[in-house]
């Protein structure tokens, strides 16, 4: 098994590919060994010490690291980790589990039209791109003219993220919604 590696802007993150399918639809971001408990990957991937965040996404795998390891010393043990599941056949999430992924925003009918113009600019125009970084952004809610999303993998904690939801972001959601007047991050 054949595995590539791609730095993203976070320099605390870096994504993975397997070539393989890791999620059939959606993202899932585990931020903790406790919440990777029902992914067999996650789970040996936390494994791995100085692991302190696993996104899955389509095609990829984006690892987080704690401020002082070195990407180094964990690449060859994430690489062994990701080759030893795959060989495995178990999989990705455990299928008796209520992991919840997060897929297209555009599925709630009780949206106002205007939800729905906000979700579907973030799911054609932003997410297809915050996901080549390694990440994903999730619409969260729109109250008094501002549309509050959550940064996830490679997105979360990037030094650019703030410059990105600010400068990109906002600026395309006013562009084309003009009830929108700011982009706040929420950090759960």
């Amino acid at each position: 098994m054949f595995i590539q590696t791609e730095k993203t802007p976070n320099p605390l993150t870096l994504k993975f590919f397997p070539g393989r399918v890791v999620l059939e639809d959606g993202t899932v971001f585990f931020r903790s060994k406790e919440e990777a408990a029902d992914s067999p990957l996650a789970d040996r991937i936390f494994k791995v010490n100085g692991v302190e965040g696993v996104f899955f996404g389509n095609d990829f795998i984006t690892v987080s690291k704690g401020e002082k390891e070195n990407w180094e010393d964990l690449k060859p043990n994430l690489l062994a980790a990701i080759t030893d599941h795959y060989n495995s056949n178990q999989p990705i999430i455990n299928s008796s589990s209520n992991v919840k992924t997060n897929t297209s925003e555009t599925q709630n009918s009780n949206d106002s039209d205007l939800v729905k113009q906000i979700k579907e600019l973030l799911d054609t125009r932003v997410r297809p791109s915050v996901a080549m970084d390694g990440g994903d952004i999730i619409y969260k809610d729109f109250k008094d003219g501002i549309v509050f999303l959550q940064m996830q993998g490679a997105c979360s904690g990037c030094p650019s993220s703030t410059a990105t939801l600010k400068m990109g972001i906002e600026n395309m959601l006013k562009h084309y919604v003009p009830e929108v007047k700011e982009v706040q991050q929420v950090n759960e």
